[in-house]
């Protein structure tokens, strides 16, 4: 049921190896810090988007309220984290995130670009709501499951908003296209990534 929902929901070809949660369990002060700055990075790479294309008017509609949600998030990290009586510690390497970029398109004109942006925003949100849904399902904290089945119903929605946008602006052919490309590349990139409890991807 796992594998359905990943692929017929989010189309991705490989779900999270089963073994990750139990590992973030070890240490929640872990998992509840690098989760605290992804989503303050995910309002930066937002914020930077506008800054990049403020002549793209739907992008701009359509981001700009992202930046106040994600920035959001963060602050309820925060504050699970203070409510539990846990610090926040130091920004740890994304190796996920950092590989992502590197397969993104090199050269070409900044609209050239876009397209690629957009589709690596999509992935991470994909894969967050992904990593959320189960935290919420198998998380032994109750609190906590409630906690994350709010933050996948909302990482759905960014997903599904990058994905409209790459459609709108260079068509579905192309969009779905790059996107597949996109799905083959993630999925033999978590085979290459240690299964670790202190990281949200």
């Amino acid at each position: 049921m796992e594998e359905l929902t990943t692929k017929k929901v989010l189309g991705l070809q490989l779900p999270t190896d089963p073994r990750w949660v139990d590992l973030t369990q070890i240490s929640l002060e872990e998992i509840l810090t690098d989760h605290a700055y992804c989503e303050q990075k995910a309002a930066t790479t937002c914020i930077s988007l506008i800054q990049q294309y403020p002549d793209r008017e739907e992008l701009v509609r359509e981001v700009a309220p992202v930046v106040t949600e994600e920035w959001g998030h963060f602050r309820l990290v925060l504050a699970e984290l203070e409510r539990r009586g846990l610090k926040l510690g130091f920004q740890r390497k994304d190796e996920y995130v950092n590989a992502l970029m590197k397969f993104a398109k090199k050269g070409g004109s900044k609209e050239d670009r876009l397209l690629d942006k957009l589709m690596i925003c999509a992935m991470i949100e994909a894969r967050s709501c992904e990593r959320f849904r189960l935290l919420s399902l198998h998380l032994q904290d109750e609190g906590l499951q409630e906690f994350y089945h709010k933050f996948m119903v909302s990482e759905a929605g960014h997903y599904k908003m990058f994905l409209q946008l790459a459609k709108t602006y260079f068509g579905e052919e192309n969009a779905l296209q790059r996107w597949r490309e996109c799905l083959a590349f993630e999925a033999e990139l978590l085979k290459t990534i240690e299964v670790r409890g202190d990281r949200m991807h």
